[in-house]
């Protein structure tokens, strides 16, 4: 089962720009966590830790895509290093405002500032891209992407809250900039693996904007449904496990979702498939929206662990095949803005999931949070049928991005 991913690296620069990558990415869910746990600290209210951990988080998704578009257009090595100024110089605000007591408006600048961060997973698929594609192998390189996404989301948070816990409150926050710093420096001076920049390409289509492509705009919204579901699952675990008195027990579930999704993730990128890609986000789709259903007769920790464990199961293999069906459709010099507009919607969608779910518990009760997790899964299996039937009428990329300018 290794060998493909041991083949994988074989191209030349390869273990590098991923491992640089894989330090960079870690930022981003320590930055979310680590902005909660030091306003709690500091302040005493999660209320405004929420509200400045939203503007970062929303901030951060809606800007990704368009510092993409740059990076297409510009290059990594050009962008990257200007925007993680920009980013850092945020967190900065941020930690000078609540070590000298400041006024809480520098905090939500901060957090405009530091959402400007790149998103460096789009960057690493981007590269893969480069390497291998039109062969099957790059199927392998975008699981290994998923599972290194998953596991950022497994380390990042507790490492942020351990460091501010153990050192001081703006810890978590300076540790995390650091690691994007980092990251970013050892990336970038990778010119060799860098995807190359099509001149003739970029002066016809500078101008145009994939998001109105229906492709995309059907997969974006595949990826809020799958981010509902995600941030359902997130004020779910806290709110069960604070109901039996056991509030640490909410990792528990955080970690069974992310372990069934990474063990899929690496199995799935060994496979070899005949069908098409859209046939298969619709099988995928689907499964995830059965495997959702049994959280309506989850009474525990333990019971909400199981099924989110078997529907992280099938959120690696969606989250693959969209984003090999986003490397088909848009225009080669536009991938990495097309792959950054997919996670951006994931992290909208977590958002609504989170804030959802919180209402309908704190008025309707804990089963009421269980109909949002449901509804995500109805909204994925919606969008997996509308892409697969879109498929049906494609012919190809370059066709539908002349009919969609």
């Amino acid at each position: 089962m290794l060998s493909r991913y041991h083949a994988l690296f074989k191209a030349k620069g390869s273990p590098r720009f991923a491992i640089a990558g894989l330090l960079a990415r870690l930022s981003l869910p320590m930055m979310g966590i680590g902005i909660i746990t030091m306003l709690a600290q500091l302040k005493g209210s999660y209320t405004l830790a929420g509200l400045v951990s939203a503007t970062f988080v929303l901030t951060y998704a809606l800007l990704s895509p368009q510092v993409s578009r740059l990076v297409d257009k510009y290059g990594q090595f050009r962008v990257l290093p200007v925007v993680t100024v920009i980013s850092v110089l945020g967190v900065v605000i941020i930690i000078t405002t609540t070590w000298f007591s400041l006024p809480d408006i520098g905090l939500f600048i901060g957090a405009l500032l530091a959402g400007a961060m790149p998103s460096m997973s789009a960057m690493v698929r981007a590269r893969w891209t480069t390497l291998y594609k039109g062969k099957p192998i790059l199927q392998t390189a975008y699981s290994l992407e998923t599972v290194f996404d998953d596991a950022t989301f497994i380390i990042g948070p507790p490492l942020s809250v351990g460091i501010t816990v153990a050192l001081f409150p703006q810890a978590g926050l300076l540790v995390a900039s650091i690691l994007l710093v980092i990251g970013v420096v050892l990336f970038v001076q990778q010119r060799g693996t860098e995807p190359p920049i099509s001149e003739n390409e970029v002066t016809v289509t500078a101008n145009k904007t994939i998001i109105t492509m229906p492709s995309l705009q059907i997969l974006i919204v595949l990826m809020i449904a799958l981010g509902v579901i995600v941030g359902s699952v997130d004020i779910l675990s806290v709110t069960l496990a604070q109901l039996q008195q056991q509030p640490a027990m909410a990792s528990l579930v955080l970690s069974a979702y992310a372990v069934g999704s990474c063990a899929m993730g690496v199995i799935f990128g060994t496979l070899t498939f005949k069908a098409s890609l859209s046939r298969l986000l619709f099988v995928s789709g689907l499964m995830t929206f059965l495997s959702i259903i049994p959280i309506w007769w989850v009474a525990g920790v333990y019971s909400l662990s199981l099924v989110v464990f078997i529907s992280g199961l099938f959120f690696a293999p969606t989250m693959i095949i969209a984003m090999s069906l986003v490397e088909k459709i848009v225009p080669e010099n536009r991938l990495t803005e097309g792959m950054t507009w997919l996670l951006a919607g994931l992290n909208i969608g977590v958002a609504i999931g989170a804030m959802l779910t919180g209402k309908m518990v704190d008025t309707y009760g804990v089963h009421a949070g269980y109909m949002v997790a449901i509804g995500g899964g109805i909204w994925v299996v919606i969008s997996t049928t509308l892409s697969h039937l879109q498929a049906g009428k494609r012919h190809n990329a370059s066709v539908e991005w002349e009919e969609y300018p």
